[in-house]
């Protein structure tokens, strides 16, 4: 179920990347600035790789969903839409600074899906202008490609059902990649305290298939560690493992 939920998010960075391609025109704004720099490049004798090959809608939409890996042409060429070199500040002068920025989103969008804050701190990081990184960000949340309600309960169900977190964990997480209390608390509307109990039962029951042989206080002193490690509290995690320890029948009564 969650990998199908991922590949739902993938799909829709798809298409919402396709949708501000064609909205903005932006491989025909990054085409227009290029036939200067061709020119300046042909003087200097072809050393600006921006501006070596001219790009289309179709392979902007395309990079963003195909990921960084599928960036370069047959030629060797960098196409027009991707990703500028790391360190901004040295990327080719005629550069636009809203393309760039836009450029370094879609191909962090193309490897997972982010929120608003992680995409915030990768553009700080590139030594990009905060307004110009704000107003790139409020239009991939226009389009959809930035979705901070839809990654948060993205990010509940894959921690949950993947790691085990509980709710408390869950929190941390939420609060880690920046998402609005509020949004983090109806994502977190996802976990009752049944859903935490069924699943901290799946986690020591794994458990105890390693820890076979081992005294019961040692059990379910490993036991509480590995579910305060995940954030379950001590109400559901002392139940949980007293009952499972119990139940083995190497503990049993002859």
């Amino acid at each position: 179920m969650v990998l199908s939920e991922r590949e739902t998010m993938q799909d829709r960075l798809v298409r919402a990347a396709a949708a501000l391609a064609e909205a903005e025109d932006v491989a025909g704004v990054r085409t227009s600035g290029t036939s200067d720099k061709a020119g300046r490049s042909d003087k200097a004798g072809g050393s600006d790789r921006l501006g070596a090959s001219g790009g289309s809608k179709g392979s902007t939409a395309a990079g963003a969903g195909n990921g960084a890996a599928s960036a370069w042409s047959h030629s060797g060429e960098r196409p027009d839409w991707a990703p500028p070199p790391e360190d901004v500040e040295t990327a080719a002068p005629a550069a636009d600074a809203e393309s760039v920025a836009r450029a370094i989103v879609l191909r962090q969008l193309s490897m997972a899906p982010r929120s608003r804050a992680q995409l915030e701190r990768k553009l700080r990081q590139r030594g990009c202008d905060e307004q110009v990184a704000a107003r790139v960000l409020d239009r991939m949340t226009e389009v959809g490609l930035v979705d901070d309600e839809a990654y948060a309960q993205l990010l509940v169900r894959s921690k949950q059902s993947d790691k085990g977190l509980a709710r408390r964990a869950l929190a941390h997480e939420l609060r880690k990649q920046g998402i609005d209390q509020e949004l983090a608390d109806e994502a977190l509307g996802q976990v009752g305290a049944g859903d935490e109990r069924v699943r901290a039962e799946q986690l020591v029951a794994k458990k105890l298939r390693t820890m076979r042989g081992l005294e019961p206080d040692v059990q379910a002193r490993r036991l509480a560690g590995m579910l305060a490690r995940k954030g379950y509290s001590g109400e559901i995690a002392w139940p949980v493992i007293r009952d499972a320890i119990a139940d083995l029948p190497e503990h049993g009564r002859d």
